[in-house]
């Protein structure tokens, strides 16, 4: 994908956020959170960022329940390891967690970006940009799969 497309194609995605992201926007935007800045639909390195606060190297990603296949969860761990690869770490919250645990979504980013959560954690769903690939770990459904990257917990595994 040339820059350009990637710019065209976040442009369309901004037109049709889904009610998720929208609603995190609405938190984000403006250094509203704490005064940090965030762009949405960020091209990075071929791939379109939902969130991003570029000063801190944070990309936020929010997944409907289509990204709980194995599949989707190995195109996941690829796009995390490109992201980390070029220095961007990555922290991922599912839908429902906006509408039933805002709060506590926002104090997560802001945990991430106080330096206060740094390893990473399956059951948070973050993969840090300073760790190596082979400190990643294997688990859950993508393990049992044959996968050996970074393993986002499956929507039934996560807790909030």
């Amino acid at each position: 994908m040339t820059t350009s497309d990637a710019t065209r194609h976040a442009r369309q995605l901004r037109l049709a956020e889904t009610d998720a992201e929208a609603r995190l926007w609405s938190d984000l935007r403006n250094r509203r959170l704490n005064g940090h800045k965030f762009v949405r639909q960020f091209p990075i390195e071929g791939f379109i960022a939902d969130f991003a606060c570029r000063p801190q190297r944070l990309v936020v990603e929010l997944d409907g329940g289509q990204h709980g296949s194995v599949p989707a969860m190995r195109r996941d761990a690829e796009r995390t390891r490109a992201l980390n690869a070029v220095g961007f770490s990555v922290l991922r919250f599912w839908n429902d967690d906006i509408f039933r645990e805002r709060r506590a979504v926002l104090d997560t980013i802001l945990a991430v970006l106080g330096g206060a959560i740094r390893s990473p954690s399956p059951g948070l769903r973050f993969a840090p940009a300073t760790l190596s690939p082979e400190g990643r770990g294997v688990g859950g459904v993508i393990a049992e799969a044959g996968f050996d990257g970074v393993v986002p917990q499956t929507r039934e595994g996560f807790q909030s």
